[in-house]
């Protein structure tokens, strides 16, 4: 069933980019979202669609380990299948939070952009900047705490699972994971703005790489190196003054 959710996830994805509507998945200046001009409301909408979709299909699949140890942990109780759902609504439920703020975020770089001449002359800049970032935040300390946390699904569903109301504890559960979650994965998240948004492409190479970094065996092994190449990559951009692979999205 989680499989085919995910499925159906990336055929969205991939129906809703091949459709005359697929602009609405890019966040550029002007296209898209953005060419909505004040319908706010409507932009967040389609920006939390779009996002949520993008969720299950690239961070559900690197949850995977968890969700399936807690099917079997809960294997034999009357209402299993709604508390594994509960799970995965919680889970959810932090990256649509995620969403809202990336949203706000984005309007407020456009604004930027519109408002600073220099900036609107220079928008590769903040696709290198963006690259750069992401690559420092693999070095840093609360990226490695929120991986091995990911790393260690019976520790975190022993840790977290109190007895009592199992539904809120489900519930509890998903928000918990999620928020680990997000501070592993948010970083490399944003480089979906860099490479292009609603990129199938770019999103399955992301998706492969996290689901990689979290589960593998050898996933510790890649987070320095791969920080290494974003920081090299955000420099050269900078240094270079080259656009960067999506511009402004």
């Amino acid at each position: 069933m989680l499989g085919g959710l995910i499925l159906l996830a990336w055929l969205s994805l991939w129906t809703w980019q091949q459709s005359p509507y697929g602009r609405f998945l890019s966040h550029r200046e002007n296209e898209g979202v953005h060419a909505l001009g004040t319908h706010y409301a409507f932009l967040a909408v389609v920006f939390v669609a779009g996002w949520t979709l993008m969720t299950v299909a690239m961070m559900l699949p690197t949850s995977l380990p968890l969700v399936v140890l807690f099917h079997s942990f809960v294997r034999s109780r009357p209402r299993q299948l709604q508390l594994v759902s509960l799970l995965i609504a919680g889970y959810l439920a932090v990256w649509t939070a995620f969403a809202l703020v990336l949203h706000a975020g984005d309007v407020g770089i456009h604004r930027a952009v519109d408002s600073v001449g220099w900036l609107h002359a220079h928008e590769w800049i903040i696709s290198a900047v963006t690259i750069l970032f992401v690559g420092v935040y693999q070095f840093t300390p609360l990226k490695y705490r929120c991986l091995d946390k990911c790393r260690s699904p019976l520790s975190f569903i022993m840790g977290h699972w109190r007895g009592g109301s199992e539904r809120a504890q489900a519930l509890r559960l998903g928000l918990h994971h999620g928020l680990f979650c997000v501070g592993c994965c948010w970083a490399l998240m944003l480089l979906m703005f860099a490479v292009g948004v609603g990129n199938i492409g770019w999103m399955l190479l992301l998706g492969a790489v996290m689901a990689v970094e979290k589960n593998a065996a050898w996933g510790r092994k890649l987070t320095a190196p791969l920080g290494a190449a974003l920081v090299a990559w955000g420099l050269a951009l900078v240094l270079l003054g080259a656009p960067g692979p999506g511009g402004v999205q």
